[in-house]
């Protein structure tokens, strides 16, 4: 399995930025495929994770102004020098930085694939990346789901459907 790179995770970034841009004021309310949240609790999970990594990593703290503002400090944390070298803490444990990575590139492209599921959106992350999070996820999940963490059993999904289907039904989504 490749590591990812913080260029990917800027990529991803963005794209992610580009669903939630495309909420219509309506869609604020709607339902997600992540039972308990609307699309303003889902965006508001989003905006919270990018700054709970970039807390992590650079120590800064603050409550970022919305996506965009979460988005360029986590990513500015990301590129600092030794960035990648550090211990960060995650909702269940300590984590290298680069397993951090893996962590939120699989985490924004779930939860992209949720909004854009909640808003009738395309989700369009690169394949490529998307493979890697799978890989990833298959071999760290098992590893963490024996504890009470946040993530839901696997759903059944066809071998053959879209990269982007296959990680989202490993990390519990309903794809059909």
């Amino acid at each position: 399995m490749s590591e990812p790179t913080v260029d990917q995770l800027a990529d991803v970034v963005e794209r992610t930025g580009r669903l939630i841009a495309g909420i219509t004021p309506e869609q604020w309310t709607d339902p997600t495929p992540c039972a308990e949240w609307d699309v303003r609790a889902l965006v508001t999970h989003i905006v919270g994770g990018n700054a709970l990594f970039a807390a992590q990593l650079s120590g800064e703290t603050g409550t970022p102004e919305g996506y965009g503002d979460s988005a360029d400090r986590m990513l500015a944390a990301f590129r600092a020098p030794g960035a990648l070298d550090k211990v960060v803490t995650v909702p269940f444990g300590q984590v290298p930085a680069t397993i951090a990575l893996h962590l939120r590139l699989a985490d924004l492209m779930v939860h992209g694939w949720d909004l854009a599921r909640a808003t009738g959106q395309r989700a369009d992350y690169p394949d490529d990346v998307v493979e890697q999070a799978l890989a990833f996820s298959r071999s760290a999940l098992p590893l963490v789901r024996k504890q009470d963490g946040p993530f839901a059993p696997s759903e059944p999904v066809d071998d053959d459907a879209p990269v982007l289907d296959r990680l989202a039904a490993f990390l519990g989504r309903k794809v059909g």
